[in-house]
Order: C-alpha cells, then sequence, then structure tokens
C-alpha cells in the first residue's frame, strides 16, 4: 500500500503549500490586474497542461472539461490502484466508519473537502460530495423541509435540471412554484433592476429562493451578494421557522469567479465540477452553512461515518450533516478522489488571475461581436452581471445553422438548449487573445 500513503501525503503536502500562500485558510486576496496577469507564455503553459485537440478553437467549457495534466495522473494512478487490487485499495482510501476518526489520517474523500473548502473560503465539514450539479439540485431540493402552502421561488431563465428538481421537490411536499422574470433582454440586464424584480416576486407564503448563478441561456451573472443581502432584509421581520433559504447553482460561476461563500451569502451553493473548473467528470459538489444541513431530509442513503455508526450501535442517527448529504454506493472513485488535484490546479494558478483572464477574453469576444451589425448579443457587456458565457444571434442564420458554420470554421460552440435558443461560446483558460479573434472572423463572414 505504498502508492497510498504516497499519493495521500503528497498532495496533503501541496495543500499545505498552497494554503501558506493563501495566508492559511483565508481567501486569496485581490491583486491589482497589472500584477495578476501572467504573461502570454504562461497562458500557453496552462494550456500545454491539457491533452484537448490543438485542431480545434474550444469555446465549450460551460460542457465538459478536459482534464489537465495533474487531474489525469491523479485519476490514472487511483485507476491503477483499483484495478490491481480493488478490495484493499479501496479500503485504503476510502476508509470505512471509524469511532476514532481524529487519530486516523484523513481519506481520500476527506481531502477533496479539504481542498474544495480552501478554494470555496469555507470549513470541509460544510460541503457534501455528489456527481453532478442536477445530482446536487435534486438531492438538496427534495431534502429541504417543504410543506403545503409553502412556495418556491425561482427564474423563468433557469435551466431544466434547476426546474424540474423543484418541480419533483413540490410534488413531493405539495408545496407551490413560481417563476419570476428578472429581465426582459439579457443584453440590458442590470443588477439593481434583477434585485428588485426578485424581491418583488417574493410572497409570505416563500419558503425557498433558487437560482442560477450565471445563465447558460443569455449569460447573465446575477448580483448574488447583494440578492442574499435583500433577502436577509425580508428574513429579518419573519419567524425563524419562515425565513427564506437561497439556494444556488452556481456551475457556471466556480472556476472562473474569485468568491468565498462568505463573499456570496446564500445558504447552499451547488456546483458541477466538470466543467470550468477542470474537475474529474462526473464529479460535484454542495456547500451549506452549518446551522441549514440538519433541516435537510436525505434522499440516497448515505455512507457517512457517524450516521453508520448509529446503525451498527442500533441507535437513532445523528442530525443531517453534509456528510450524510453526499449519496452513498459505489462510485467512480478514480475520478472522485481526484477532483481536489482541480482545486489546486486552480489554485495554484491564483483565483484572482483566472477571474481577470476569463473575464478579459470574454470582454474582448463581447465587445467584437457588439459592433457587427448582422449580430445580435444577449449577454451584458458588463462585468458584475456577466462572466465567461456569450450568447448571440446571427441575423438570418438560425442558431444550429450558425454554429455549423462555426464548426467549418474549426470552433467548437453550441447551440444554446431552450426554447430561445441563441449561439452560445465561451473563451476560457484553454483560449487565447487569436482563438477569439478567429471566432469574431467567422461570424463576420456570415452575412
Amino acid at each position: 500500500m505504498t502508492s497510498t500513503a504516497v499519493l495521500r501525503r503528497d498532495f496533503l503536502a501541496k495543500l499545505v503549500v498552497i494554503a501558506g500562500a493563501m495566508g492559511g485558510c483565508a481567501p486569496q486576496p485581490a491583486t491589482p490586474a497589472s500584477a495578476a496577469r501572467p504573461k502570454r507564455d504562461e497562458w500557453q503553459r496552462v494550456r500545454d497542461q491539457f491533452d484537448v485537440s490543438r485542431d480545434w478553437v474550444h469555446m465549450s467549457g460551460f460542457l465538459l472539461a478536459s482534464h489537465p495534466k495533474p487531474v489525469r495522473d491523479a485519476i490514472e494512478a487511483y485507476r491503477r490502484g483499483l484495478d490491481a487490487d480493488p478490495a484493499q485499495y479501496f479500503e485504503a482510501h476510502q476508509g470505512v466508519p471509524k469511532a476514532d476518526r481524529a487519530s486516523s489520517e484523513p481519506g481520500a474523500e476527506e481531502l477533496v473537502r479539504m481542498a474544495a473548502a480552501l478554494y470555496l473560503g469555507a470549513a470541509a465539514s460544510e460541503i457534501a460530495l455528489t456527481d453532478s450539479t442536477t445530482m446536487g439540485l435534486g438531492t438538496i431540493y427534495c431534502g429541504l423541509p417543504l410543506d403545503v402552502g409553502d412556495e418556491i421561488v425561482t427564474t423563468e431563465h433557469d435551466h431544466y435540471s434547476t426546474h424540474e428538481a423543484l418541480r419533483l421537490a413540490a410534488l413531493r411536499t405539495g408545496a407551490t412554484m413560481r417563476k419570476a422574470r428578472l429581465y426582459d433582454r439579457g443584453e440590458s440586464a442590470a443588477a439593481e433592476p434583477m434585485v428588485r424584480a426578485l424581491i418583488a416576486a417574493l410572497s409570505p407564503a416563500t419558503k425557498l429562493v433558487a437560482v442560477t448563478w450565471v445563465h447558460s441561456s443569455t449569460g447573465v451573472k446575477l448580483p448574488l451578494r447583494a440578492m442574499a443581502d435583500a433577502i436577509a432584509d425580508v428574513n429579518a421581520s419573519r419567524h425563524p421557522a419562515r425565513r427564506i433559504l437561497f439556494c444556488v447553482d452556481a456551475v457556471h460561476g466556480l472556476g472562473v469567479e474569485d468568491e468565498t461563500m462568505a463573499s456570496l451569502g446564500c445558504d447552499f451553493f451547488i456546483a458541477g465540477c466538470h466543467k470550468w473548473l477542470f474537475g474529474p467528470r462526473g464529479t460535484g459538489i454542495v456547500w451549506g452553512k452549518p446551522e441549514h444541513w440538519p433541516l435537510l431530509r436525505p434522499t440516497i442513503p448515505h455512507f457517512g461515518n457517524d450516521g453508520f455508526l448509529a446503525w451498527l450501535a442500533d441507535k437513532p442517527p445523528p442530525p443531517t450533516s453534509a456528510d450524510m448529504m453526499t449519496p452513498g454506493g459505489f462510485h467512480s472513485f478514480e475520478h472522485r478522489w481526484a477532483l481536489g488535484e482541480a482545486f489546486a490546479f486552480h489554485m495554484q494558478i491564483g483565483k484572482a488571475k483566472v477571474k481577470e483572464r476569463i473575464h478579459a477574453l470574454s470582454r474582448q469576444c463581447k465587445e467584437g461581436l457588439a459592433v457587427m451589425r448582422n449580430v445580435t448579443l444577449h449577454t451584458p457587456r458588463e462585468d458584475d452581471v456577466s462572466a465567461g458565457i456569450i450568447t448571440f444571434e446571427v441575423a438570418g442564420l438560425p442558431p444550429e445553422l450558425a454554429v455549423q458554420r462555426l464548426h467549418e470554421a474549426r470552433i467548437v460552440a453550441t447551440p444554446t438548449p431552450y426554447r430561445e435558443s441563441y449561439v452560445r461560446v465561451a473563451p476560457g483558460l484553454l483560449c487565447s487573445e487569436e482563438d477569439v479573434e478567429a471566432v469574431l472572423r467567422s461570424v463576420r463572414s456570415m452575412v
């Protein structure tokens, strides 16, 4: 089991180094853009960590990630160990429930939680592990203590996964659901009107507000902190039992924005990790405030330590924790255990640098599209209400045909999967300024 000890020790040492560079477990301080921005050859070195094809311009990081070398190497090391001796290797990494966990080394999943916590500015005990955003949405929304007469408020702009998870939660509990419209046109969305529209949609029956940080339909980024503060003002006059929970699908902000759980102010933060974060495919997290986890009712049996030990002793389960909201069963463990490397990869680059780079490429793309007479840009140009996703229309071309034209130019893009469909691109860390110009040239030619 030497490889087990080496993998665990090396990764723990990496986290210690990163934590020291970040000033303990505090979030990385903001850095002036001029100091934070790596030289261009440094971004090429980042891209060189990926096996992604050089024959295409990859503008689809919102869908499914390529794995950087540290993640690939970790997946392969865990895969080899599981293939060679599945039972013993699994027990050595995943571990079995122990009454005295403090005396044992952290297991593979605990190391992942520690890495996620460092990145999020949170505690490892506040984080549940899932396989995707959709799994996280389903387990949290169907686990909330809703009842007949309670109201769920979401928005018209959210993805199928949010709407369907909420519909199923309402079906199970007897709660009702309403969809608010935060803006009429994505390109003109602004922070204050969106906050006002959300608060205007609340009623005395509202128990849950469920939104998405960055809309994959338009690229609009919600002002989460301002929304959280406005909901807190509403809650201040409510009985504790009637206070509103603020839950966020954060998948298109995680790995882009330089925020912490404290800076965002939400109650639950749900995200897959195999998009912008470059995590292993089939991984996700849920963060929740410690006081809210006990409210939840697990849907899928968990393999949490405390709950399992209670079962062994024929005792009632303890109050729900993040560990108990991590769905149990057997997973693709070589991927789950390697997730910490994705958080470490981003932290080694620097969260502030990642944000500045993605926003700079996005601004370049949006500014180029905005001046084209044949294009309608549907994403705001301002950084405070946009992130990495950009959506637009080309006059006279259905989005599927425009995407086909981009593919012919060796550019990966997609149509948005909504009733009002647009062309969608995302200049991420695998892109360069030249890649953005290639997109603009291709769109300019679509007349």
